[in-house]
């Protein structure tokens, strides 16, 4: 696989299987954000479709997002276009899943966040570790307190500490797969529960589940994006933070 995203559909076109690719973990490219978004764009148009699920090519979800394209001359274009798939993933035309092996990390997990449902191995593990280059995960912490509650997301936030999936399982956030059994799972829970539904209900009632989370998003998404841009990459430590990684050395923290 060589594109950063294929799209498939079962026989009937009542699902569209989304899988993500880079060769160094599934990272969340520019190229990626614009391919999903562009992919999403035309689901609208087909009246029969009841789920869109995401998953990661390989043995990973996603390793984060792209962290060159998180230094200062980019980020500014970067950020929104990423949160531009947040809102597109949160008013998809079809209930929507994340399908989780591995790693999901950093941007890997907003998107998942973005996602209806998540469906993890149990081997998978899920963490924010932007705090470690001295910035924080915008989406995630719009999307993570209201998924999984304020406890839990404050703890991923700040500690950046990976969390096995049968953690959030407890907290109704992920819905746990044995591991290797993750695509049949799916497949059993779409013809159990989603398959024998009207597509319209479907997409009605979907809307309606998110139009909560929907416009808490909206309403801090905006302001989550002007403190990172705005004050927090004014800051040397986020400047050092990126640069250090880049750089493959220790960053060197004034705290400021």
């Amino acid at each position: 696989m060589t594109q950063p995203l294929s799209v498939a559909f079962n026989d009937d076109r009542t699902r569209a299987a989304f899988t993500i690719f880079h060769p160094t973990g599934n990272i969340i490219t520019a190229e990626l954000v614009g391919a999903l978004r562009t992919a999403l764009d035309p689901l609208a148009e087909n009246p029969h479709l009841k789920l869109i699920t995401i998953e990661g090519a390989g043995s990973d979800f996603s390793f984060g997002a792209s962290i060159p394209e998180h230094a200062p001359e980019q980020i500014g274009w970067v950020l929104p276009e990423m949160h531009a798939l947040i809102y597109d993933l949160l008013e998809a035309p079809a209930p929507t899943a994340a399908m989780v092996r591995g790693r999901c990390y950093g941007g890997g997990f907003e998107l998942a966040l973005a996602c209806d449902f998540v469906f993890a191995e149990e081997g998978a593990s899920f963490s924010l570790p932007e705090i470690a280059l001295g910035v924080f995960p915008p989406a995630a912490s719009a999307l993570l307190p209201l998924r999984a509650g304020y406890a839990k997301a404050t703890r991923t936030i700040l500690t950046g500490a990976p969390v096995p999936a049968a953690d959030w399982a407890s907290t109704g956030l992920v819905h746990l797969a044995g591991n290797g059994s993750l695509a049949t799972a799916v497949e059993d829970w779409f013809t159990t529960h989603l398959a024998p539904k009207s597509a319209a209900a479907l997409r009605h009632a979907a809307a309606a589940a998110r139009l909560g989370l929907l416009a808490h998003v909206r309403d801090v998404l905006p302001k989550l994006e002007r403190l990172y841009l705005d004050d927090l990459m004014r800051t040397h430590d986020a400047v050092e933070g990126i640069a250090a990684f880049l750089g493959r050395r220790r960053p060197s923290w004034t705290d400021r």
